[in-house]
């Protein structure tokens, strides 16, 4: 590898200590999801549709209530996920669950007293539970554990069964664990449909491994559940990645006979029954399309990027969301704890020791984003005075890295996501106002992800190639390269105090956080739980890191996604050595790639 060499003078600026306990902490971090959802009723056909809600919020996954006067759904209105009944018209919103975690995906049964559900609360993995609306007991229906999770519970017509999408067996099933789709590091999902009585007795398997199986609905007379089926090794690209083929399936639940109602290309999800001859769903389709409601008897209905229909027992009316993808700079995330303030930023943020933003902004992950010509942008804290500081089409910018004095940006120039091998990447940096662009490496070795150490003296970053990879240390002054690490390494950040480097490994099926001292001594595996750890980043004082986990698991079905590529990611804390790892969020959407503001900063807004 050759490195572009040059002297650079830099000032050491110091970070301002703030213990955990003291007021709150301000993080800022990437949610890859909508900005907004809002719930619409239209007639069956899909036509003459209304607002449900006259202000936009973050309301989802709405269903009716077997008399058609309510409809059942879930909103972040008060910051969690909490789930909710309004009527019809719109009025007589009340508040059916209270509670900090995620809780979502709620039917109601069919005399009105029992709520199914699924939530976080207790074990941090989704399980289906049951509110009596009046007594307001509660009973956890499923019980399983992380990475397993259950989704999608729907009532039978008569009250005495429960049907849910479950990847509960993604260990016991040959060839369906918690496995990484092919080439990447996001795990495929592996779901099958359960029946079981409302008092937890009675479960029982309805399809077999080997298939992906979801959003179940019985139909009217309850002797068959819809579903719809696909290959587990296609339910990454279901999440807006790719084109894949599902079809609409029904089983006999009595005799387990199958019958496929749809064929053909094209992704179909959320299928109902509407009468026993006709189901509506989904067509989900490719990235820059929209698809919209259509039905096994050859209609379609208007073009719409539209999600989760439910419709009323008469068939007549469906109530869906729309999500809304705009500007979301300085937003709130809820956070599970409250000592902890989090903000919307965009991707790979990085603040500057004078309160400047710098950011790799592709936006909300929607269709039509193209990954390998992302720019740079640098702004206020808040999103203002944004400047683009470096964009060239012939490669992305990614994982911004701001000298200590807030002068010079560093980042990764090149393929990342696709071509990493034939299209090598290099590192470069760039000053704040956009001039004085500069190579830093170049060769055939993709490198990236760059951390710049405290003292402005050396530059952490990671490598990709067929025959080596790990972490490397730049020394800026005279061009030296020192190998720090020669695993599968990514996403190194350099410790406040100088005297630590964390960083993402890959380990036994797993990805897990790593730190190690910088001549290479006294490596610490920080994290081991199923699923991938990511992302670390260091509290102002090197005691803490906040990473990205998804030791939890699926919090819904990975298909009903759009461009999503690990839904299920949470942001975690723990302490520099490892210990106490707690969650700090706890919803449907993606959390990753976050980083602290400093103290100083802090203090500077105020």
């Amino acid at each position: 590898m050759k490195v572009t060499a040059f002297v650079l003078t830099l000032f050491t600026v110091g970070w301002a200590a703030v213990p955990l306990a003291s007021a709150k902490h301000t993080i800022l971090v990437n949610r890859i999801g909508p900005s907004a959802s809002e719930l619409f009723i239209a007639n069956g056909d899909g036509s003459h549709e209304r607002k449900l809600f006259p202000a936009t919020g973050f309301d989802y996954d709405a269903s009716f209530s077997a008399d058609g006067k309510w409809i059942i759904f879930t909103s972040e209105r008060d910051g969690s996920a909490n789930i909710y009944r309004v009527g019809v018209d719109g009025l007589g919103l009340e508040r059916l669950t209270d509670n900090s975690g995620f809780n979502d995906q709620a039917a109601l049964s069919p005399d009105g007293k029992l709520l199914a559900f699924v939530s976080t609360r207790g074990s941090g993995s989704t399980n289906i539970w049951i509110l009596d609306i009046k007594t307001r007991k509660l009973q956890d229906l499923t019980h399983t554990r992380a990475p397993s999770g259950n989704f999608r519970p729907t009532w039978s017509p008569d009250g005495k069964w429960i049907v849910f999408s479950s990847d509960r067996n993604i260990e016991a099933d040959r060839n369906t664990k918690f496995d990484h789709a092919k080439g990447r590091w996001e795990h495929l999902q592996a779901a099958s449909l359960y029946v079981v009585q409302p008092d937890g007795t009675g479960l029982r398997r309805l399809t077999p491994a080997g298939k992906f199986a979801g959003s179940p609905k019985w139909s009217p007379d309850g002797k068959r559940v819809v579903f719809y089926e696909l290959p587990v090794e296609d339910t990454f690209a279901a999440r807006g990645f790719g084109v894949p083929a599902s079809q609409i399936v029904s089983v006999d639940v009595a005799t387990s006979a199958r019958m496929e109602h749809t064929s053909g290309p094209g992704l179909k999800i959320s299928p109902q029954f509407l009468s026993a001859n006709r189901i509506g769903y989904i067509a989900k389709a490719g990235p820059g399309e929209h698809g919209g409601l259509a039905f096994t008897t050859g209609e379609h209905g208007p073009d719409a990027w539209i999600r989760n229909p439910s419709w009323s027992p008469d068939g007549k009316s469906v109530v869906y969301e729309k999500f809304i993808y705009s500007s979301r700079q300085n937003q709130p995330v809820f956070a599970s704890d409250p000592e902890f303030e989090l903000r919307y930023s965009g991707e790979f943020p990085a603040v500057s020791s004078t309160g400047k933003l710098a950011l790799s902004p592709f936006g909300e992950l929607t269709a039509g984003v193209n990954l390998s010509q992302i720019s740079l942008s640098v702004m206020d804290l808040d999103g203002g005075n944004a400047k683009r500081v470096f964009s060239d089409k012939e490669g992305g910018a990614y994982a911004p890295t701001w000298s200590p004095d807030g002068q010079w940006i560093a980042f990764g120039f090149g393929a990342f996501f696709t071509d990493r091998e034939t299209k090598p990447a290099r590192l470069m940096m760039v000053r704040a106002d956009g001039s004085e662009k500069r190579d830093l490496t170049s060769g055939p070795i993709n490198s990236g992800f760059p951390s710049w150490s405290p003292d402005g003296k050396q530059i952490v970053y990671r490598i990709w190639a067929q025959q080596e990879r790990g972490l490397r240390i730049l020394n800026l002054q005279d061009g030296s390269i020192t190998k720090l690490t020669s695993d599968y390494d990514n996403f190194p950040t350099w410790s406040p105090t100088a005297d630590r480097i964390c960083f993402t490994r890959a380990t036994q099926n797993a990805f897990d956080i790593f730190s190690v001292r910088p001549d290479g001594s006294d490596l610490m595996q920080l994290t081991d739980a199923p699923g991938n750890d990511a992302h670390c980043a260091w509290s102002p004082d090197a005691k803490y890191i906040v990473f990205s986990s998804s030791r939890l698991g699926f919090r819904d079905e990975a298909p009903l996604y759009d461009v999503a590529p690990q839904p299920y990611a949470e942001l975690y804390v723990m302490k520099a050595d490892g210990s106490d790892q707690q969650p700090i969020t706890d919803d449907k959407w993606e959390e990753g790639t976050p980083t602290w503001v400093p103290e100083t900063v802090k203090r500077a807004r105020r």
